[in-house]
């Protein structure tokens, strides 16, 4: 999954999208209501971790202009505002929860999987493609019934593919989601690589290689 972070506070940034990576989420950060507005306007993401307070254009007016260009993603404020009034304005026009700082980083998370579990349809959502089955809940996956471990981002690889069978993939999309944006030609093919790991421990059945295009899971 690939969140979007709008904080203007870099150490707190930082700490929340360590902490999320680790815990198998891509990350985007970015530190003010502008550059936030145009990522979430002109890209593809999962959520939203949305600050009130922010330089340029506040967490308010980013909500209200997404909620006004129909984005259906789920957007989680932060707040260091108390007054019940200024919490209930940001759920009225669009925010799906908020938390007030400081908050604890598990909670966080917790509050991040609630939605989205919610925006998924279906809560525990499991994957598969022949005998190759995955989690999102647990993060596991499986080659028949034996547990294939992977990196962090092997499975965010192998997850992204998934939820979008039979349809390809290129590199840059890849690494807009898997990687948070990285378009210099070295670190493209750390792409490569990565789906040569996973055909090593998955098979080479899994994921087809479309030449000029990307890289397809199939319909099942």
């Amino acid at each position: 999954m690939h969140i979007l972070l709008v904080e203007d506070q870099r150490k707190l940034a930082e700490n929340i999208k360590q902490f999320l990576e680790f815990e198998h989420l891509t990350v985007t950060a970015c530190y003010d209501g502008k550059d936030g507005l145009e990522k979430a306007m002109t890209q593809e993401f999962d959520l939203i971790i949305l600050d009130i307070n922010l330089p340029g254009l506040d967490g308010y007016s980013i909500c209200a202009m997404l909620r006004q260009e129909k984005k259906t993603l789920p957007i989680l404020m932060l707040t260091a505002r108390t007054k019940r009034q200024e919490v209930i304005h940001g759920l009225n026009i669009g925010a799906d929860d908020y938390l007030i700082k400081p908050f604890d980083l598990e909670e966080l998370l917790a509050r991040i999987r609630a939605l989205l579990r919610r925006n998924t349809k279906e809560k525990g959502l499991k994957l598969s493609f022949g005998r190759v089955s995955l989690d999102t809940r647990t993060h596991e996956v499986f080659l028949e019934e034996k547990k294939v471990e992977l990196s962090p981002r092997e499975y965010a690889l192998l997850e992204f593919l998934l939820m979008r069978k039979g349809s390809v993939q290129d590199r840059p999309t890849l690494l807009e989601h898997v990687w948070g944006g990285r378009d210099d030609l070295l670190f493209s093919q750390t792409v490569d690589v990565h789906i040569a790991y996973l055909r090593r421990k998955l098979g080479k059945g899994v994921i087809q290689t479309v030449t000029g295009k990307g890289y397809l899971i199939p319909s099942d």
